[in-house]
């Protein structure tokens, strides 16, 4: 209700100028529409806003930090890592909730950024673009319409200026225009040729830098994002990108059991992780433990929470933002507020639930009960800042659902190697069983597909074929109905129930 009190009908998004992406509060509207109904519609006006103003970028992908009045139009240029890693998985619950082409065209877009303008060499992910480039905020970026016709000739470049709204007056600074993309293109073939023509001659101006700086954290929300839109769209260079990126943090950033927040050019810095690396690095892992079934990412994951309770609790069911072990300080500090990304207290608590529904962990369920509960006042009375923990809140009282999908192996690999099966293949109609799953709403639903009883998988222990064909199982507590071979029927259980 306090959501909805201060939703902006006109421009969405909440509040006004400057407005930031409300990337937690949108999850959290997107789950409680799955169990109640409503406020899909301030999920849908708000993203669709987002997604056409200037606050997107309508040639490459990506989103910048804010705007910076209150109808998206002119942000501040800068691009963040943990904005882009979020809005994926916004926009991809929003596909999978209503099945927008728009919302689908942004997480490829996004994707797309991530790893054509943000992926470092060793495979991480860099931390931000500039907003300026030579001394000059959005320099790369706006135009005019005398500079759209110098680069498409003046029947494109007056098609591409009414379609971007590039006019005259301008939208920015010196009469210059940011890109709109109010309406979908009436020609969209011709759209696209325009914007690759654009991107060429854009890619000819002085470029934003890129601060290069692997922050743990923020890759584990990169790593969440494409493992699971590369597992719903069926994209396996995301998760093998996804992949790429946890082998460096599990490598590279763990040091003696803790990780490390930052490194650079493949060389790990000092600084201690602190409560968002481990909890964000943690979410990270197990969703690439859903998309790819390998037991490595949720045992990784289950040795980060393990540390996290032991480091960071405060003793009342919540947790301080530092080691217990970290630099002396007259308080350890502790924020139960969402900024740009969630608290580390939420994201805590959103990674134990989904472990231990994963694992059957009962210590990480009651941790994760524990922290919700010390991060109620937060929800209650500044439910703006508390994002995160009203979407695992959510996650929390439908179960979360889980979900085994068991599957045969491939044609001549034999049984148990688990050859195959990350992506939900594998004979008897896993793939549709697997994709069904995955599709489905339920507030933090949690889905594994692989071989019956394949080690290091709990999810999948004692959970057989049907009559040789792939079977799944949706459980409450590793409490199961009877198994489904028929996706119908599936699809079904797999939404949340109103």
């Amino acid at each position: 209700a306090q959501l909805r009190g201060t939703y902006d009908a006109v421009d969405g998004g909440f509040g006004g100028a400057p407005k930031f992406p409300p990337s937690m509060v949108l999850e959290f509207l997107l789950r409680r529409h799955a169990r109640t109904g409503d406020g899909l519609d301030l999920v849908v006006g708000t993203a669709e806003a987002m997604a056409r103003g200037g606050l997107y970028d309508q040639l490459a992908g990506g989103f910048a930090r804010y705007s910076v009045d209150a109808g998206w139009v002119v942000p501040h240029f800068e691009k963040m890592l943990y904005d882009n890693a979020l809005l994926l998985r916004v926009y991809l619950h929003l596909w999978r909730e209503t099945g927008s082409p728009l919302a689908r065209r942004v997480v490829t877009e996004t994707a797309g950024f991530l790893l054509g303008d943000l992926r470092t060499a060793q495979g991480g992910f860099a931390s931000a673009l500039d907003a300026d480039a030579a001394g000059v905020e959005g320099l790369t970026y706006a135009w005019t319409p005398a500079q759209l016709i110098a680069v498409l000739g003046y029947e494109d470049g007056e098609w591409a200026a009414n379609l971007l709204s590039v006019t005259d007056a301008g939208t920015f600074e010196h009469g210059s225009s940011t890109l709109q993309l109010r309406a979908d293109p009436d020609d969209a073939e011709r759209w696209d040729s325009i914007r690759s023509v654009l991107l060429v001659a854009r890619d000819g101006r002085p470029q934003p830098a890129r601060d290069d700086k692997v922050v743990a954290a923020w890759n584990g929300l990169a790593i969440a994002g494409l493992a699971e839109a590369g597992a719903l769209l069926d994209r396996p260079d995301w998760v093998d990108a996804a992949r790429t990126a946890a082998e460096l943090l599990l490598d590279l950033h763990m040091v003696d059991g803790r990780l490390r927040r930052t490194s650079r050019d493949g060389i790990v810095g000092t600084p201690a992780g602190v409560l968002e690396d481990h909890a964000d690095v943690a979410e990270g892992l197990l969703a690439l433990h859903q998309a790819t079934a390998e037991p490595r990412w949720l045992e990784a994951a289950g040795e980060l929470l393990d540390v996290v309770l032991a480091r960071f609790g405060d003793g009342r069911g919540g947790f301080h933002d530092t080691a217990d072990d970290a630099e002396g300080l007259f308080r350890r500090p502790w924020d139960p507020a969402d900024g740009p990304a969630p608290s580390g207290a939420a994201a805590a608590a959103g990674a134990l639930l989904t472990h231990a529904a994963l694992s059957d962990r009962t210590d990480h369920r009651a941790a994760a009960d524990a922290a919700l509960a010390s991060l109620a006042p937060v929800v209650a009375a500044y439910p703006r800042a508390g994002g995160w923990a009203a979407a695992v809140g959510e996650a929390a009282l439908a179960g979360p659902l889980q979900v085994a999908v068991a599957v045969a192996p491939p044609a001549g690999t034999g049984a148990g190697t688990g050859a195959g099966t990350a992506a939900g293949t594998g004979a008897g109609g896993g793939v549709e069983l697997v994709r069904v799953a995955r599709m489905g709403t339920a507030p933090g639903l949690v889905v594994v597909a692989g071989e019956p009883d394949r080690p290091g998988v709990p999810l999948l222990a004692q959970r057989p074929l049907v009559d040789g064909q792939a079977a799944a199982y949706v459980c409450r507590g590793f409490v199961c109905d009877r198994p489904s071979t028929d996706g119908a029927t599936l699809a079904a259980a797999v939404r949340a129930v109103r």
